[in-house]
């Protein structure tokens, strides 16, 4: 509930908020399974950038990773499904 009018920010916002921007955006694009490479190009980042914000989000739960070949593919855990989904209030 937001005190004293406060304005209650948008769930983008809330995500950007808790796991920054490049971090929020990462966990948004991983509905479905993705390389490293893969999300680099689609965010025009290095793979090192992209690296270590997947890096934090699987340290935290919010991304699973499984081995594809010589590929090392990244999706939303359930819990990263749910934090997506929770609208702010």
């Amino acid at each position: 509930m937001a005190a004293y009018g406060a304005r209650v920010p948008s769930d983008a916002t809330v995500l950007a908020a808790l796991l920054g921007v490049p971090g929020a955006t990462l966990l948004g694009l991983l509905e479905e399974p993705s390389s490293t490479v893969e999300l680099a190009r689609r965010l025009r980042a290095t793979p090192s950038a992209v690296s270590q914000h997947l890096r934090v989000l699987y340290g935290t739960g919010l991304v699973t990773r499984v081995r594809d070949g010589r590929h090392v593919l990244y999706r939303r855990s359930p819990l990263g499904d749910r934090l997506v989904a929770t609208p702010a209030s």
